[in-house]
């Protein structure tokens, strides 16, 4: 707790000092994160892993059905991308990636990457390995990181109030023990159960529609009444009759 308070407050230092007239600051140099810290600006036509690190952050801001790669590339989806996060947090909505995104970013991470109101225990209650299923473990690990920050997206733009997930990563003997479907998203690390709580299931089929979800499941697609299935498949299949989707 003391860490992330000390981190919020260097994250506003940070912010007054960006915005003082004619100061140049490079992110690198004014603070370094637990996690990552970005070491230049970064704006469109840059490329590079800390591009891929940002898109991983972005992956919950690519717009109404879209999906936002990760691939290095800082091309005219992730300006928009940067775009969207940018005005969900109040910062000067630009698309470049400057000290105070970067500021945002680090004060909304854990020092494992993970945003800060989700866990990587939270989307693997199968094993503490994430072995089993049908990537392997560094790929299902890393395809629930993005998930989580698709998440946190979704739960940002619903008013920052909770949103439980009830079920992550799966293993082959995971899935079967619960009944799983033999080709189900879980075995890939990239889907998250949704249960109801503050939103109701069909709030959050419709809002993650936004979020970089190209599956979505929910009310009225059978076996799914009871929890909001998200995950990013290859191709879009939404259907939640129930909700309009």
């Amino acid at each position: 707790m003391f860490r992330r308070t000390a981190r919020v407050l260097l994250s506003i230092v940070m912010l007054m000092v960006a915005g003082l007239g004619g100061v140049v600051a490079t992110a690198g140099s004014a603070q370094a994160d637990d996690c990552y810290t970005w070491s230049r600006t970064l704006s469109q036509g840059a490329s590079g892993s800390d591009v891929s690190q940002l898109q991983i952050r972005m992956s919950g801001y690519p717009g109404y059905g879209a999906v936002l790669a990760v691939d290095g590339s800082y091309g005219p989806a992730t300006t928009a991308a940067v775009k969207r996060f940018q005005s969900a947090y109040g910062l000067a909505a630009d698309g470049v990636a400057g000290p105070a995104t970067f500021s945002k970013i680090y004060a909304l991470q854990d020092g494992d990457c993970t945003p800060v109101h989700f866990s990587y225990a939270e989307l693997n209650r199968c094993n503490s390995t994430w072995s089993g299923g049908a990537v392997s473990a560094a790929t299902a690990k890393a395809n629930a990181l993005r998930t989580m920050w698709k998440l946190e997206a979704l739960r940002h733009a619903l008013g920052d109030r909770p949103i439980t997930v009830t079920s992550g990563f799966r293993s082959y003997s995971c899935n079967s023990a619960v009944g799983g479907a033999s080709g189900s998203r879980h075995l890939y690390g990239d889907a998250a159960d949704l249960g109801a709580g503050p939103h109701s299931l069909c709030k959050l089929a419709q809002q993650a529609r936004n979020h970089g979800f190209n599956g979505i499941l929910g009310p009225g697609y059978p076996g799914h009444n009871d929890h909001t299935h998200l995950d990013h498949r290859g191709s879009r299949f939404w259907s939640a009759p129930s909700c309009g989707i």
